[in-house]
């Protein structure tokens, strides 16, 4: 019974044109939105500071994705990236399970409503994107996101930092070749991306050479809630 609501709320989502996974933003202006995740389980990760202070120092707009454990185990870093225009802080769930699809409803809901609340507690700020762990979601699991008021934003293709032999120089040369206008950039900022703080200047400074421009989720996505 409880699959046959999750397909028909699945279905009356996508009539109402709302049951949608973001992959891109809608635009074919020469924009990007460099994403980077913050994830953390069962050890305390910290933040990649040699990614946020180059970013930072240049007020290159970014958008984090972060899970409540990383968001609570790096308050200062938090409140303070919080205080700036071009910085957004957004869910990634608590504790990065990798299939939420497995959990029940109550558990979906309570790992993006603990979050949420754990980063208004940390910014006054709500988040309104949500990015499913590992990119895997079903429709029950969409649904409830969704349900909840959130926009949920993955992405079109990844370099694949955590990988350690994903050099920066292969990062840098893969981001040129395979970006596109309105392209939604995805990297690690909790330790997991190995060679993506020796990466980011290329990046950044080579997409601006083709006449990129960085821009917030926000600018371009309509929060929900």
């Amino acid at each position: 019974m409880k699959q046959i609501i999750a397909a028909l709320l699945y279905c009356l989502l996508t009539v109402a044109g709302r049951a949608e996974v973001v992959m891109r933003l809608p635009t074919s202006e020469r924009v990007v939105a460099l994403t980077l995740d913050a994830c953390e389980q069962d050890h305390p990760n910290k933040l990649d500071r040699s990614i946020t202070d180059y970013l930072v120092a240049r007020r290159i707009p970014f958008t984090i994705f972060l899970s409540g454990r990383f968001a609570q185990d790096n308050a200062e870093a938090v409140k303070e990236l919080s205080a700036l225009p071009f910085v957004e802080l957004e869910n990634h769930s608590w504790d990065h399970p990798m299939r939420m699809q497995d959990l029940s409803d109550s558990g979906v809901r309570e790992q993006l409503s603990k979050t949420d609340d754990e980063v208004f507690r940390l910014t006054g700020k709500r988040t309104a994107f949500f990015r499913f762990p590992a990119t895997t979601y079903n429709a029950r699991t969409l649904a409830l996101a969704e349900e909840m008021g959130f926009v949920v934003v993955h992405y079109r293709w990844e370099v694949g930092d955590p990988d350690p032999h994903e050099s920066a120089p292969r990062m840098v040369r893969e981001t040129m070749e395979g970006t596109r206008p309105g392209d939604i950039l995805i990297h690690h900022v909790n330790g997991r991306g190995w060679h993506s703080g020796a990466a980011m200047p290329g990046i950044v400074e080579g997409l601006q050479s083709h006449g990129y421009r960085f821009v917030l989720l926000r600018d371009y996505l309509k929060p929900r809630r």
